[in-house]
C-alpha cells in the first residue's frame, strides 16, 4: 500500500458518521446493505447519507454496485486487510515472528461466520 493510499482512507474514516458506515458495512461482509437500510440503522436523512457514501466510495472503503432501483454498499475488506498490513508491516522490529497475538486478531477468518446485524 502506498502512503497516499493509507493517508486518503484515514482522511475518509476521520468523519464520525463515515466510520460508523464502514463499521456497520463490515459487519455485514460480502451480502452489504443498500442505501435505504444503512439510513435506517443509523438513523441518518438520505441526503447526509449519500455524501458520506460517496466520499468512502471515492476512497476506496466501499464498493457499489446497481441493483434495480438500488444502489448496494459493500466494505472493502481487502482494503482493511491491506492497510493493517501496511501498519503492522514493522511490527516487532520487522521480527513479525514475535507478533503472533497481532496476527491472530487480524485473522478475519471468522468474519464468513460471525452473525450480520444492521
Amino acid at each position: 500500500m502506498e502512503k497516499t493510499t493509507a493517508i486518503a482512507v484515514f482522511e475518509s474514516l476521520a468523519s464520525g458518521v463515515r466510520l460508523d458506515v464502514f463499521r456497520l458495512l463490515v459487519r455485514q461482509g460480502p451480502a452489504g446493505l443498500v442505501a435505504g437500510e444503512i439510513a435506517a440503522a443509523l438513523e441518518l436523512p438520505a441526503t447526509n447519507l449519500s455524501f458520506h457514501l460517496k466520499a468512502l466510495t471515492q476512497a476506496g472503503l466501499l464498493t457499489v454496485a446497481q441493483e434495480g432501483r438500488y444502489q448496494r454498499y459493500r466494505a472493502n475488506l481487502a482494503l482493511m486487510q491491506e492497510l493493517i498490513h501496511y501498519l503492522t508491516a514493522e511490527c516487532c522490529m520487522g521480527q513479525p515472528a514475535q507478533c503472533t497475538e497481532l496476527d491472530a486478531a487480524a485473522d478475519c477468518a471468522d468474519c464468513a461466520t460471525a452473525p450480520a446485524t444492521v
